[in-house]
């Protein structure tokens, strides 16, 4: 597995006419050669990868690494990767999005005064994070198995929700169970926003109390052998207008043309616009303000980025939500979200809770 992804990021290399690269952000590691430490320089040549840690993970880093050879670092891994890479090749490739100017300082620093200005070079694109984007059917298992931990803690904490609780209190309970399930820990901090506060978008769990009538949006994830899931549902207690009513149906038909989008060979910005269409025709396209939906699998938020003017095109075993909104400040917000696999033929939810609206 490990092999097939250093050939396949070799491959790009190659292309991009780079000698080599240094690669540094720790879910790009972890997916190329396994290490899940957190301080990791790896360095990849076309005939060779060498992964540079510290003395804490001696032994870890000797159990997962595949596909590279291990380098204990007498003090700094980063530095000694930079001084590798100076010896093995003319130049090397940095990503630029995960690379700070003082990590690049000290890349430079690492290196001969004679090439420290020229031997580092930015990537134009993110080679490794680009790869990521294509699950391989391993991956795809481990996200379904996410998903499908994520359905069971939802399923395990409906019961306990009710008006009068703290949104603290719901979230506490959500990650309880997250972590009795066998979760290794939450994707991103809880989102449970009740009442007024399910217009913000990103509303965190606080000490507001459930109301006694009203919507409550709980939108998590769990990360679960490294991969992460991501789901919302907007549930509600006591009695709803028939405006929130409305606005939930609207929500969910969106949701729904938004899911039937995914497909190989849509772009990006058809997923956004079947979903953004259903609420245009509902009068409430104004109210939905973020992207329709992004990429997940190491990283919480990964490339592709469903949206407007975003023309890469879907390919078989990518993983992207689903999850457009409405939100009225002041008043209410709905949020669905499911995790959707796009196969070869079409998509496959990954999500499997019911989107039907859920009265408390």
């Amino acid at each position: 597995m490990h092999n097939v992804r250093f050939q396949a990021l070799r491959r790009e290399l190659q292309r991009e006419k780079a000698e080599a690269l240094l690669v540094t952000h720790l879910p790009d590691v972890r997916w190329l050669c396994g290490f899940t430490g957190s301080n990791a320089a790896l360095a990849v040549t076309a005939t060779k990868a060498v992964l540079f840690t510290d003395g804490r993970y001696t032994t870890q880093a000797k159990q997962e690494t595949h596909g590279a050879r291990v380098v204990i670092a007498k003090k700094s891994a980063l530095k000694e990767a930079c001084a590798w890479l100076e010896a093995s090749a003319k130049r090397a490739g940095y990503d630029p999005e995960h690379t700070t100017i003082a990590a690049l300082a000290m890349m430079r620093s690492a290196v001969s005064g004679k090439v420290r200005r020229s031997f580092f070079v930015a990537l134009e694109r993110p080679l490794v994070a680009e790869l990521r984007t294509v699950k391989d059917a391993g991956e795809l298992r481990l996200m379904e198995r996410a998903a499908a931990l994520g359905d069971q803690v939802f399923d395990a904490v409906l019961p306990h929700i009710e008006s009068g609780m703290e949104e603290t209190e719901i979230a506490a309970a959500l990650e309880f169970f997250a972590r009795s399930l066998g979760a290794e820990g939450m994707s991103f901090e809880t989102i449970v926003a009740s009442g007024k506060r399910s217009a913000l978008p990103h509303g965190r769990a606080t000490a507001t109390r459930v109301g006694r009538n009203g919507f409550i949006t709980l939108d998590f994830g769990v990360i679960l052998n490294g991969y992460c899931s991501d789901m919302t549902r907007t549930v509600c207690v006591g009695k709803l207008s028939a405006q929130e009513r409305a606005a939930y149906e609207a929500v969910l038909e969106a949701q729904e043309a938004g899911v039937a989008a995914v497909k190989p060979g849509a772009t990006c910005a058809e997923v956004d616009e079947a979903a953004r269409a259903v609420l245009r025709k509902a009068g409430l396209a104004r109210y939905f303000t973020h992207s329709t939906g992004h990429g997940v699998g190491l990283e919480i938020h990964e490339a592709p980025r469903l949206a407007a003017g975003q023309t890469l095109e879907l390919k078989p075993g990518m993983v992207v939500t689903v999850e457009p909104g409405v939100y009225l400040a002041g008043k209410f917000g709905i949020r669905i979200e499911d995790m959707v696999a796009v196969t070869q033929r079409g998509n496959k939810v990954l999500t499997k809770t019911p989107k039907a609206l859920i009265e408390l």
